[in-house]
């Protein structure tokens, strides 16, 4: 056929070396040089090589889609076809046939190929980025996050050094541990002082019969380490209070509330919205759940919501109504979805939404809720905020007694 490659000694075909000759002519080309002085603003650097050839360093800045699935990844950097897109390899070859691709197959406007590729970026002495990279055993154990457009091998490596901060070791914390731990969050801090009761198993499924009165941080770690090692956990066998947040949380990216207490839980607000960190937030009774994302400045804060706690006849306690088994594991799983996608920054948060779940409907449904311009903690100009105030708080138990 007609412009293929065929063996060299075929008549009438192109020989490799002519068809290379003959892309390079179409394919514009830019040095090294051009590359690291500075491109143009919006400009996505993409390495095509493959995992291997990546982990032993990269132009700073680029963004790794190996050449077997550029046409799949690429929408994901660049949907806009007329964004810039400078694309390299190792000697400057696949790159030229990527550039090829994307101009000619998928109609990007303004593709280039950087000479000599990586080879030639070292030759020069530019800089170079070595990035993480995972072991055989990770690579086989998150094979399918890397698969996924959303995840791959740089998002795989953020689970990796994210660090999340549980709430407690129950309904709630029990399926959002397993999960994070088996998507390889780096780092679980988990709080809790309670030990392990009989009563719990019924639907905090960390733990097992053969720990009961151990306690629940103790007996969370083994079903983690067990289900993955990679993960590290760091254990607090005490209830969290004003005396000690401000020392726990700024250690952590993303905190999962499982609390079951209004005290605990307004405490946890405005700590967080000090210190700017996202809350995910669920909460159970009965046959129904809710979830929600609390993104300090980026979207309305616990308070925002609920300004003050209800009076406890409408808000019994778990203990006291009783909760459906299965109802913490579907509001865990979708914390743990929450985490995932704040780690990975990819998707729509539950950011200004609640979510109501109610199990015996099987039905979902979805409010807006905006930040309130009046509330006493995010109305606040954060840089307002004196270092003597960081740690002070009010008595939350008077305030959800009713001595507010």
């Amino acid at each position: 056929m007609e412009g293929s490659v065929q063996d060299t000694g075929t008549s009438g075909a192109k020989s490799a070396a002519e068809f290379a000759a003959d892309v390079k002519s179409r394919i514009r080309e830019i040095g090294p040089g051009e590359v690291h002085e500075g491109l143009p603003e919006g400009t996505v650097v993409v390495d095509v090589r493959e995992d291997g050839e990546w982990a032993t360093g990269n132009v700073p800045g680029a963004v790794h889609i190996p050449r077997s699935y550029l046409e799949m990844r690429i929408e994901n950097v660049a949907p806009d076809r007329s964004t810039p897109v400078v694309l390299y390899c190792a000697a400057g070859l696949r790159s030229l046939y990527a550039a090829k691709t994307l101009i000619e197959d998928l109609g990007y406007q303004d593709v280039a190929s950087m000479t000599g590729g990586i080879t030639l970026w070292k030759d020069a002495g530019l800089p170079v980025e070595v990035k993480k990279t995972l072991t055989t055993e990770q690579a086989d154990r998150y094979s399918r996050h890397l698969l996924l457009n959303e995840v791959g091998l740089e998002g795989q490596q953020k689970l990796l050094d994210a660090k999340v901060l549980l709430l407690g070791a129950g309904g709630l914390g029990s399926p959002t541990a397993l999960y994070l731990a088996a998507a390889g969050v780096g780092t679980l801090g988990i709080i809790d002082g309670d030990t392990v009761d009989r009563s719990n198993l019924q639907r905090q499924i960390i733990h097992t019969e053969d720990r009961l009165g151990e306690l629940k941080v103790d007996s969370a770690e083994v079903a983690i380490n067990a289900l993955n090692p990679d993960v590290k956990v760091v254990k607090y066998p005490y209830r969290i209070g004003s005396e000690n947040i401000m020392d726990i949380l700024p250690e952590y990216d993303i905190v999962v509330d499982g609390l079951d207490n209004f005290p605990t839980r307004y405490l946890l607000n405005d700590a967080s919205v000090r210190l700017k960190i996202p809350v995910v937030s669920a909460s159970i009774l009965g046959f129904e759940g809710q979830l929600s994302v609390f993104s300090p400045y980026e979207g309305p804060c616990y308070r925002c919501l609920f300004p003050v706690p209800p009076p406890p006849e409408l808000a019994p306690s778990c203990g006291a109504n009783g909760v459906l088994g299965v109802l913490p594991g579907t509001m865990g799983l979708l914390q743990a979805t929450e985490v995932v996608k704040l780690i990975l920054e990819k998707g729509d948060p539950l950011i200004g939404r609640l979510l109501l779940y109610d199990a015996l409907a099987t039905s979902f449904t979805e409010l807006k809720i905006g930040r309130d311009p009046e509330c006493p903690i995010c109305s606040r100009d954060p840089d307002s905020i004196t270092q003597d105030e960081m740690g002070v708080f009010p008595d939350y138990d008077a305030f959800c007694s009713g001595g507010h």
